[in-house]
């Protein structure tokens, strides 16, 4: 039997681009009329709900060539955080301070064996379930979802060190962390702004949303651990187990000089030099205002990292230049969370984050500095490819959007809802939400296209608004897992070397269960009193 080639993902996304302009000249254009509003101190162009009128639409033909242009300038900020988390984590991949770590964590963790809870249990079971929930919190709590490229590259060895596969490293970080994204408590970019245009308390509802969490959870959790059970007895089991070579001989590549190495000169300069960056933060920023949801916290935070970095900064760098190593990478961790929740970093920040933490981590291992910029290139180019799809993918909403139908899609599928029912109405906005979420992947865009409206349309109904966001919600965090368009999730496929086509024949059962889910999820607040619903 002939083996079906699957084709590139730059393939697929192209062929998608093609399918695009065709439907320009298949959909007649149209659009709504959109005003700027204030959510939370920021404008927001949103749709005029009953303002939508035909227009002519604009064939595509010849801009399926200019897509990829568009798509990489309106995608440019996560490209550009692609490579730099490439070209950083290139740097210190050279220094062997993650896989050292990793063989570490994994002895320590095997020494808990002998204890029967650790044994019947299973110490690996154990580490998957709480890198998830810790993954999924941040999901639900502060939106976590660029941020999960970076992580990929700890995660993805650390689950092959286990005797796993690299989509094992996936699920561990990227879909706890949008698992949580959908089923979140806190998260601003979707709740936040949804509930803002929809004129509700902020944050309203946490108690159900916490349920919605919990169920969410769990279930991505279970799925995890029994596909964690299936690889480790048989490997070869694994959709991408010949690609997990790379991994496999990263792995391999450690030798006992590597563990033992000690700090040069160099290393104790790197070490007093972020001393002194911490104490100065300590002294002229003492507190930080914490934001978690609708609460802000004031906190002694850099003088606690401060001290906390040079107490255990100095115990790691006598012990070797390694653990030391990995004292800049938790540091970096602790500073990416701190940066989001207290000064509000995306992108650009962070990137600069890990660009920082790549050259400081290059330097104490004694790296010269034309050593790091050429292996900081050689990581820029290991991922160029994984960056170039994600202005591809860029590429799909400009085509629907210069063709002038992507209201017009909106306008015939939110019809559908009409003399359907409470419970159709609600089916109808869950679906047109997984089915936008395919095109827009931005939870904020696509709030500020469809809140308005849906708001006014579940009044009419007798939907609670509650509902209409929790709808969105959903809507918008389960299909970001699958879909073509999201530069995240084809950074993250890039960088953890997972194939598209091979990631979607995986995991389009888990998506459809949790839209399953989903459903039944949305159903219980008509029948149920649930508070702020």
């Amino acid at each position: 039997m002939k083996q079906i080639k699957i084709p590139h993902t730059f393939t697929i996304v192209f062929s998608i681009i093609v399918v695009c302009a065709l439907l320009t000249w298949i959909i007649p254009g149209g659009e709504f009329a959109r005003e700027v509003i204030v959510v939370d101190g920021t404008e927001r162009n949103v749709v005029v709900a009953d303002s939508f009128e035909n227009i002519d639409h604009e064939p595509q033909t010849w801009q399926i060539f200019t897509a990829f242009f568009k798509g990489f300038v309106r995608t440019a900020n996560i490209i550009v955080f692609i490579l730099m988390i490439g070209g950083a984590f290139w740097i210190m991949n050279s220094t062997k301070a993650i896989d050292v770590g990793i063989m570490s964590f994994l002895r320590s963790t095997q020494k808990l064996q002998q204890y029967a809870f650790f044994k019947k249990v299973g110490v690996n079971n154990l580490v998957v379930i709480l890198i998830m929930v810790m993954f999924s919190l941040f999901g639900a709590i502060f939106g976590m979802s660029e941020e999960t490229i970076a992580f990929i590259i700890i995660f993805v060895p650390l689950a092959i060190s286990m005797g796993y596969d690299s989509i094992t490293g996936v699920l561990m970080c990227y879909v706890a962390a949008h698992v949580g994204f959908a089923g979140a408590m806190l998260n601003p970019f979707t709740i936040g702004i949804a509930q803002g245009l929809s004129g509700l308390p902020p944050f309203s509802g946490i108690e159900y949303r916490f349920i919605c969490w919990l169920v969410l959870t769990v279930i991505a959790i279970v799925f995890t651990l029994i596909y964690c059970s299936r690889i480790k007895k048989r490997p070869e089991r694994s959709p991408v187990y010949k690609l997990d070579q790379y991994w496999r001989n990263r792995e391999a590549d450690i030798t006992h000089d590597d563990v033992d190495r000690k700090a040069s000169l160099t290393g104790w300069i790197v070490f007093v030099a972020i001393s002194a960056v911490m104490l100065y933060c300590a002294i002229a920023m003492p507190f930080t205002a914490i934001t978690i949801g609708s609460k802000t916290y004031n906190a002694l935070i850099f003088p606690i990292v401060a001290g906390i970095f040079i107490i255990f900064g100095f115990i790691a760098i006598r012990k070797s230049i390694h653990n030391f190593i990995l004292m800049i990478l938790l540091l970096t961790i602790i500073m990416l969370v701190v940066g989001v929740l207290g000064y509000h970093w995306y992108v650009m920040e962070i990137a600069a984050l890990f660009f920082a933490m790549g050259f400081a981590a290059g330097f104490a291992y004694d790296l010269k500095f034309d050593q790091s910029i050429r292996l900081f290139l050689e990581g820029c180019k290991d991922i160029m490819v994984a960056a170039l799809v994600v202005g591809m993918a860029g590429g799909i909403i400009i085509i629907l959007e210069d063709g002038k139908i992507i209201d017009t899609i909106l306008y015939a599928i939110s019809q559908s809802m009409v003399n359907s029912g409470e419970e159709g109405a609600i089916g109808a906005m869950y679906l047109i939400q997984n089915l936008l979420n395919i095109i827009i992947p931005s939870g904020s865009a696509k709030a500020a296209l469809t809140i308005p409206m849906m708001a006014e349309f579940s009044d009419i109904i007798g939907v609670s608004r509650q509902l209409t966001v929790l709808a969105f919600q959903f809507g918008d965090g389960f299909t970001n897992m699958i879909t073509p368009t999201s530069g995240v999730l084809i950074g993250v496929l890039g960088v953890a070397k997972v194939p598209y086509a091979k990631w979607v024949k995986f995991i389009w059962p888990f998506i459809i269960g949790l839209i399953l889910v989903g459903f039944v999820l949305l159903l219980l607040p008509l029948y149920i009193n649930f508070n702020g619903f």
